[in-house]
This record gives structure tokens, C-alpha cells and sequence, in this order.
């Protein structure tokens, strides 16, 4: 990877919501990542760890609390009015929810032409109209589909809608949201395929969030592993699931489930006791210590830093000091 063109860098990210006068909700504190050219960077965690927030502040969506963005080398969070508007040219987003994300009255047409437009990248209606075309077969819609409205749609095809609506203005870099959390299982798997497929034909990076391991192997290059607001490996996605270092990362792809009986009982599940410790009360040492079997006396008191362990392999866990 370090000859690779860095994306995005990403340095002591973090994020706080006041609760009260004395009271912060830390939901990404003190993250620190890069995201190489033409790579899919995956990130998961449990419902409410901070990823999506993460990778909002990430784009300037939400306004960080300290650290530093770059984007190809520029702060993301101070860049002038007409260099965000290069930013949202290059970055693009794909939302959780295809129902919410788009506004079903309004036509398919309107909808992915707009960033067109926007852009000034067609040099005349029937360009614009050729573009839109293209964009929705695609991503495996029809051209007669740009006349209708979007709640005439199913969920799977408004969020193929989105992602046309994404790629309208040649981006080279896709935030995905969890994508598919709002489809049916049988949607998924299509739509999963069809961001690979595009991803490797446009020479895409993506930063994909979700909490299903199973689909981050998938379609990810390298995985980062969250935990109450704080990065607790990082690695190759394969190297993942082979050689899993944190004790969080190891509950979490014990709890995958598996399709063949006789593999499925010989598989150890790792059950963790204890609760989740309030975001807003956080304890002393590592935020995982009252959930892990493996604890010691100083996972009580100090928290761990990310070490690199292998070649590429990073974890914050005091099991590898």
C-alpha cells in the first residue's frame, strides 16, 4: 500500500455531541486511517459505534470536533466555496435508505440529471438525455425507466436510481452507507455485485460502511473494525477473517453464520458477557475490558494505542505490546 496514491488521510478524527454542560457523547474519538486510490476500505461494527458518523465527518457532511481530514491533500474542513464544489464533483454518496434518499414524486430523469446540470457536463439536452440513458443501463435499468416517477419503483431499483445519481458526474470516490441494510436479502447480493462491477470498471475507491462481515469480505479490500467510537483493528480483508487479533473482531466472525451443519459445530462461538459501557460515561483503559474474556489489569486503566502487529495488520489491544 505505500506505494499507492493516498485517497483520503485521515488523522486523530473525532467527533463529540454535547449531552449536557459536563456531558459529551464521544461517537468517533481520536480515529486515524488512510484510504488508498482504487481500493474498498470497509468499516464495521455494531449499530451505534460510529461508523457512518465517521465516514460523514470524513466528508465534511458533519462538522468534526478535532483531528484533520485530507482529500488529496486538502482539508476537507476548510476548503473554500469553489473547491468544495470540485470536493462534491469527485466524492459522491450512496445512502442507506433509497426511500428516504430520494424524493419519490419527482422523475427518474430529473433526478440524475440534476447533477448534470449542476456540473455543466452535457453541452446540450439531447448530451444530457444520452447520459442519463447510459447511466441507468448501467446500472441495469431501462431508458424508458427516466419518464417514471420514483414511488412507481422497488426498493432494489430506487437504490440502483441512486447509485446512477451518484455516478452522473464521474466521481472517483463512492461513500457507501450500508446500502443494502434497507433491501431484502435477495436484493443484496445484485446490488453488491453491481458496486463491484462498477467499481472496477470506472476505477473507483469506495469507503464502505455496514455490519454484516460477511458482505465486507466481499467487496472490500481492507477492513476496519469500530468499537464505542474507536478504531480497534485494521487490516486485509482476508487477514480478517484468517488471523483476527482483537478479541472484539473475534466475537464478532464467531457470531457468522454458517451454512454447513458439520462446520457450523465444530465452529467455536465466542459469547460476550457484560454490557456495552455508556458513549457517554466511558470507562477508564479499553472500552472493550468489562466484555472480554482476555482482560488484564491494565486493560482497567489504560487505553491501548493501534500498533502495527504484521506487516499492515493494526490493532489496539495491550494482548500484543
Amino acid at each position: 500500500m505505500k506505494d499507492r496514491k493516498k485517497i483520503f488521510e485521515i488523522r486523530h478524527l473525532k467527533k463529540y455531541y454535547s449531552v449536557s454542560q459536563k456531558q459529551w457523547l464521544k461517537a468517533v474519538d481520536d480515529v486515524s486511517f488512510d484510504i488508498y486510490e482504487g481500493e474498498t476500505l470497509g468499516i464495521v461494527g455494531e449499530s451505534g459505534c460510529g461508523k457512518t458518523t465517521c465516514g460523514k465527518t470524513c466528508l465534511g457532511m458533519i462538522e468534526k470536533s478535532g483531528g484533520e481530514v485530507l482529500f488529496m491533500g486538502q482539508d476537507v474542513h476548510s476548503m473554500k466555496r469553489r473547491e468544495h464544489f470540485e470536493f462534491t464533483k469527485k466524492v459522491q454518496m450512496i445512502f442507506q435508505d433509497p426511500y428516504a434518499s430520494l424524493d419519490p414524486h419527482q422523475k427518474v430523469y430529473n433526478i440524475i440529471a440534476e447533477g448534470i446540470r449542476i456540473h455543466k457536463m452535457a453541452k446540450g439536452k439531447k448530451e444530457e438525455e444520452k447520459m442519463v440513458s447510459e447511466l441507468l443501463e448501467m446500472v441495469g435499468l431501462n431508458a424508458e425507466h427516466a419518464s417514471r416517477n420514483v414511488h412507481e419503483f422497488s426498493g432494489g431499483q430506487r437504490q440502483r436510481i441512486g447509485i446512477a445519481r451518484a455516478l452522473s458526474v464521474n466521481p472517483e470516490f463512492l461513500f457507501c452507507d450500508e446500502p443494502i441494510s434497507a433491501l431484502d436479502v435477495s436484493i443484496q447480493a445484485q446490488i453488491i455485485n453491481l458496486l463491484m462491477k462498477l467499481q472496477k470498471e470506472r476505477k473507483l475507491t469506495m469507503l464502505f460502511i455496514a455490519h454484516d462481515l460477511s458482505v465486507v469480505k466481499h467487496i472490500s479490500d481492507r477492513v476496519g473494525v469500530m468499537y464505542l467510537g474507536r478504531m480497534v483493528e485494521l487490516t486485509m480483508a482476508d487477514q480478517l477473517y484468517i488471523n483476527p487479533k482483537h478479541p472484539y473482531t473475534q466475537a464478532l466472525l464467531s457470531a457468522i453464520p454458517i451454512a454447513d451443519p458439520d462446520e457450523c459445530k465444530r465452529k467455536e462461538r465466542i459469547m460476550l458477557d457484560g454490557d456495552v459501557p455508556s458513549p457517554i460515561n466511558l470507562p477508564l483503559g479499553c472500552r472493550f475490558a468489562s466484555r472480554c474474556s482476555k482482560c488484564m489489569e491494565i486493560c482497567k486503566s489504560i487505553e491501548p494505542n493501534m500498533i502495527e502487529v504484521e506487516q499492515g495488520h493494526f490493532v489496539a489491544c495491550h494482548l500484543y505490546k
